[in-house]
């Protein structure tokens, strides 16, 4: 009952609490059943004619882009025979064919694979043999990739100008001619990026209730109500970039979404539509920054995530547009679970922010024992809205943090990053963070290596700020000695011009660590 309460509220303060809405949504779960199209049914029948998407060609309205992933389902079911048994996988960069496919699928009652389209041809075959898909939804881009794995079932571009693709399925059925019976089965299977090995999946059901807290926490905190355009600069793949596309639509805002992110492309579409929300993560935001700041004005909430913020990229963000920079943190596993207002991240750069309400939240040592304030575990978190595929409902995330006296929480990196040097634990992360507020460095990266003497040592990758070119290692050595502990104190300091990113912002320590392997 208490959650029936909750919706209503919710319902009510974000102006769906009327007869005629309440009416369209029953009528929409009746007709549709519980998955993503009955979000979109609900949606088209508010707004109308309202824009809802905008991609590198084309902008949809809310009535348009129903009808036509509606249409899509129907053609699915009849020419693919997709239905609530099947495993959709998805190869593909932001556009209206993969946002139309979503929901299609969704409405069949399929099982949704949201594939990395970054992943190797290894970790793809891996994928391929271990998940035993039957549809894979794809760009043309990566028809090599699906060729040289042993994939068997039905392969669906996204776009072709002949051959039977997503684009060209809308002009080959009548819709009168052929119904689909409602149906709740679908469900959404996300991948861990993979970065430290093969991507890991987490499986989660689309379900209201289950997704109210995290849902309030985004529209209260970040002020969404407020805002009327956003622009998805993050990839849908990632859970992040899907959260933001269902959220935004039964709010009736429009949506602007790019095959790739270019920044000065960003830049100016930022400007042209006074784009007022944007989900980044550091690197894209690091680029929008140094390209043209002037054109990002319109800004009012810069939704960070999926990677650590850098202390001066915050301060920078903030000096120059304002109090307008969040940073989220979630998993894959246990979905987003706390946020950083800029209030939040002008107390500390280095937090992640507090708890939204509805989760559960410890921090727990080697011993699986709760650690005192200040003192560092790994973070271990249960709520409604994370994955389903496991039984255990306590999500151990593998991150390292701790939480001060006034409730902050702060990340001290993986717990596969941690080292022990000399008998001491030593959390590269840390080191981090002190290295970036050096005036001279811009970015920084440690990891930690074997050691003859200590078992391990710490290696630190630089990124020397243009202005401070003659700065040198020893003169670093010497500033940092004096701030951190000597099993701290990294053995080597490579200075170099920039530091391995993935698509997704998260530092790549597996080349890192080649690199210092090859030296």
């Amino acid at each position: 009952m208490m959650k029936v309460f909750k919706l209503i509220s919710v319902l009510y303060k974000i102006k769906l609490l009327s007869p005629i809405s309440l009416l369209s949504l029953i009528q929409s779960i009746f007709k549709h059943g519980l998955n993503l199209m009955t979000l979109l049914c609900f949606a088209s029948k508010k707004y109308g004619e309202k824009v809802v998407l905008v991609d590198d060609e084309e902008s949809f309205s809310y009535s348009r882009l129903f009808t036509e992933s509606q249409k899509l389902a129907l053609c699915l079911r009849k020419e693919v025979q997709i239905g609530s048994n099947s495993k959709v996988a998805f190869l593909s960069k932001n556009h209206a064919s993969l946002v139309k496919s979503i929901f299609a699928t969704s409405r069949l009652g399929a099982e949704l694979f949201f594939v990395n389209t970054q992943l190797s041809k290894n970790q793809f075959q891996q994928l391929i043999e271990f998940h035993k898909l039957d549809v894979i939804i794809y760009d043309d881009e990566f028809t090599t990739l699906i060729e040289q794995s042993n994939f068997q079932g039905v392969k669906i571009k996204t776009y072709h100008e002949h051959l039977p693709s997503i684009n060209n399925f809308l002009q080959v059925i009548d819709p009168e001619f052929y119904r689909i019976p409602r149906t709740s089965s679908s469900k959404l299977t996300l991948f861990t990026s993979g970065t430290t090995g093969v991507p890991k999946k987490a499986i989660h059901k689309p379900t209201l209730f289950n997704y109210l807290n995290p849902f309030i926490s985004f529209i209260d905190r970040l002020k969404v109500l407020n805002y009327h355009t956003a622009y998805i600069a993050t990839p849908i793949y990632h859970g992040y970039g899907m959260a933001i596309l269902l959220l935004f639509i039964p709010l009736g805002k429009k949506i602007i979404i790019r095959r790739k992110f270019d920044a000065a492309e960003s830049c100016n579409l930022i400007r042209e539509h006074r784009v007022e929300v944007i989900t980044v993560v550091p690197t894209i935001l690091k680029r929008l920054i140094e390209t043209n700041k002037n054109d990002l004005k319109s800004l009012r909430c810069i939704a960070s995530g999926g990677a650590k913020l850098n202390p001066k990229l915050i301060n920078d963000t903030i000096g120059t547009l304002g109090k307008v920079l969040y940073n989220l943190y979630g998993t894959t596993e246990a979905g987003l679970n706390f946020i950083a207002t800029p209030e939040d991240l002008i107390y500390s750069t280095s937090t992640i922010g507090k708890p939204i309400d509805g989760m559960k939240l410890k921090v727990l040592d080697l011993n699986m024992e709760e650690v005192e304030v200040g003192k560092v575990g790994q973070i271990c978190i249960r709520n409604a809205w994370s994955m389903r595929n496991s039984e255990n409902r306590w999500i151990e995330t593998g991150d390292l943090g701790y939480h001060d006296q006034n409730g902050y929480y702060f990340l001290g990196g993986r717990i596969d990053d941690m080292i022990i040097s000399g008998g001491v634990n030593v959390y590269p992360s840390f080191v981090e963070q002190i290295l970036t507020q050096h005036p001279s460095i811009e970015d920084a990266a440690v990891i930690g290596m074997d050691d003859d003497e200590f078992g391990q040592r710490l290696n630190a990758f630089l990124v020397i700020a243009k202005s401070a070119s003659t700065v040198t290692k020893q003169e670093i050595q010497e500033w940092l000695r004096t701030k951190v502990s000597k099993f701290e104190l990294p053995k080597e300091i490579e200075i170099v011009d920039e530091l391995p990113y993935s698509a997704l912002g998260k530092l790549d320590r597996k080349q890192l660590r080649h690199m210092s392997i090859q030296k």
